[in-house]
C-alpha cells in the first residue's frame, strides 16, 4: 500500500504536553490541503518511526492512497489485528487506543511498532490498523 504524505508531527503520548495542540493543528492544516486538493478518498492516520513502544516517541502522518510526491510504502505482508471504531462516540479513537495499550500491557497483543494507521472511510466509519507479529 502506497500512502501519499500530507501533513507530519513527531511526539509522545506520555512526555509532550503539546501533544494535543500539535495533533489538532496538523489535522487542521492537512484538511485545508485536502479540500484544496479535492480529495474524496479515505483518509489516514499513519503512525511510524517509533522510539519503542506506545510510550516512546513517534511520527504520525496525515496521508491518503497514492504515491506521488512524499510517500510511504507499508510492505504487502504486513499482519495486522483491525480494530473497529465506535463512530457514535466522540472519543471513540481514544477509547479505542485505551484498548489496544491493555491489550498489550496484558499480554495479548505482540505488536511490532512498524506502521501502524487511523483509516477513517467515506461514510465515517473508522478503523485501526495495529501492525502484530505472526
Amino acid at each position: 500500500m502506497d500512502l501519499k504524505i500530507i501533513n507530519t508531527i513527531r511526539t509522545n503520548n506520555f512526555n509532550d504536553e503539546r501533544m494535543m495542540e500539535k495533533i489538532s493543528d496538523m489535522w487542521k492544516s492537512a484538511s485545508a490541503n485536502l479540500n484544496e486538493i479535492k480529495h474524496e478518498g479515505s483518509i489516514y492516520g499513519l503512525y511510524y518511526e517509533y522510539e519503542s513502544d506506545f510510550k516512546g516517541d513517534y511520527t504520525l502522518s496525515v496521508a491518503i492512497d497514492g504515491d506521488d510526491g512524499f510517500s510511504i510504502t507499508i510492505p504487502d505482508e504486513t499482519k495486522y489485528k483491525v480494530f473497529t471504531v465506535n463512530k457514535d462516540s466522540s472519543q471513540g479513537v481514544f477509547n479505542t487506543w485505551n484498548e489496544i495499550w491493555k491489550l498489550e500491557k496484558d499480554g495479548n497483543l505482540n505488536r511490532t511498532y512498524t506502521y501502524d494507521y487511523e483509516k477513517y472511510y467515506i461514510d465515517g466509519g473508522i478503523e485501526i490498523f495495529i501492525a502484530v507479529s505472526g
